[in-house]
């Protein structure tokens, strides 16, 4: 059974996340599981890094000839602003700020929302105007593979998040729900990091060759 204790301002402990033995262990075991995520977006970076260049001879679906890299640049700086409004979040529930907390969570979801919906309306643009889908070529299944995967995790984040708002919503912070807010924004930051790779590898690399 957990303990729903309430605290002031005065009495909130500086690091709520860690403060009881259960939410160090689910800490710690969530750094395992970052570990294996790790470990297979590792394997799926290389997969498209061996497969980016193969497609039919015919074909115009090479990199450098359908991506958006505005569109992708726009998506960037969402979810990189959306993990900078998580910081915030975090940081007013450090000092025990329930309503802002759940203010800047809502701007995270909004946000992430948004990337995801650019995501969506980018890989139809490519399936429309160059028939570029998952079966086209060895190129389109690594690329819809990777990003496609990474949009899952976006959406499990958005999903994750919300849940945690609207079954938090009249209990407010306390030892036990603490724990659960801090790791969601650990892996929302996790998914913005693996962006970047994305967004380096798959479409910078990608426009230049």
């Amino acid at each position: 059974m957990h303990t729903e204790e309430k605290f002031t301002p005065k009495t909130w402990p500086a690091s709520p996340e860690k403060a009881t033995l259960e939410g160090k262990n689910k800490f710690m075991g969530f750094w395992f599981f970052l570990g294996g995520e790790t470990v297979l977006f590792g394997s799926l970076f290389a997969t498209y890094l061996a497969l980016k260049d193969r497609v039919p001879s015919d074909s115009h679906a090479l990199a450098a000839d359908i991506f958006d890299l505005p569109l992708a640049f726009i998506a960037t700086m969402l979810l990189l602003t959306s993990s900078l409004t998580s910081v915030y979040a975090m940081y007013h529930m450090k000092n025990y700020n329930f309503q802002r907390m759940q203010a800047w969570l809502l701007v995270t979801v909004l946000l992430g929302a948004a990337f995801l919906g650019l995501e969506i309306y980018e890989f139809s643009e490519y399936v429309k105007e160059y028939g570029h889908t998952f079966t086209s070529s060895a190129f389109g299944s690594a690329f819809y593979t990777l990003v496609g995967f990474h949009g899952a995790h976006v959406a499990f984040g958005l999903l994750w998040i919300v849940s945690l708002m609207l079954r938090n919503a009249k209990r407010g912070l306390n030892l036990y729900n603490a724990p659960k807010f801090y790791l969601a924004s650990l892996y929302w930051h996790f998914i913005d990091v693996v962006w970047v790779f994305i967004f380096t590898v798959v479409y910078l690399m990608g426009m230049v060759g």
